[in-house]
C-alpha cells in the first residue's frame, strides 16, 4: 500500500513537472537527441530512437486517456509499454551503447536529470 502511495505521489509530481517543461521531457526528438549525446549515437540510430519514442509516446497518451485518471491502472498498463520501448531501443544500439543504456536506466537520469527508462518523461517506475 505504501509503495502505491509513493508511486502515485511520484507520478503526480512528475506529471506536474512535465507540464512545466514538457518540450524538454516529452518531445521524442529532444529525448532522442539527449540520448544521442549520452551514448554517442549515429544520426541513423538517433532517427530510429526518435521513431521508437514517437510510437511509444502515442501509445502512452492512449493509455493515459483510456484510464480516465485511474493512476493505479495506468501504472500497470504502462509497464509492458516501457519494457517494449527499452527492448526496441536496445535493438538499435551497439553492445557498448547497450551497456551504457543499461546504466542510464539504472540511474534513471539523463543529462537534464529526467528519466530515460520510460521514453517520455521521468514519471514511470
Amino acid at each position: 500500500m505504501m509503495r502505491k502511495i509513493l508511486l502515485l505521489c511520484g507520478l503526480i509530481i512528475g506529471l506536474s513537472t512535465a507540464g512545466f517543461s514538457q518540450a524538454n521531457t516529452t518531445d521524442p526528438a529532444v529525448k532522442a537527441k539527449q540520448l544521442q549525446k549520452q551514448l554517442k549515437l549515429s544520426d541513423s540510430q538517433t532517427k530510429k530512437v526518435t521513431d521508437i519514442y514517437e510510437e511509444s509516446a502515442k501509445k502512452y497518451s492512449k493509455i493515459k486517456a483510456d484510464n480516465h485518471g485511474d493512476t493505479n491502472k495506468m501504472l500497470v498498463d504502462i509497464k509492458p509499454l516501457r519494457a517494449s520501448t527499452i527492448t526496441k531501443i536496445k535493438a538499435v544500439l551497439t553492445p557498448k551503447q547497450s551497456a551504457e543504456y543499461d546504466e542510464l536506466l539504472k540511474s534513471k537520469k539523463g543529462e537534464d536529470g529526467n528519466g530515460w527508462g520510460d521514453g517520455w518523461s521521468s514519471t514511470s517506475n
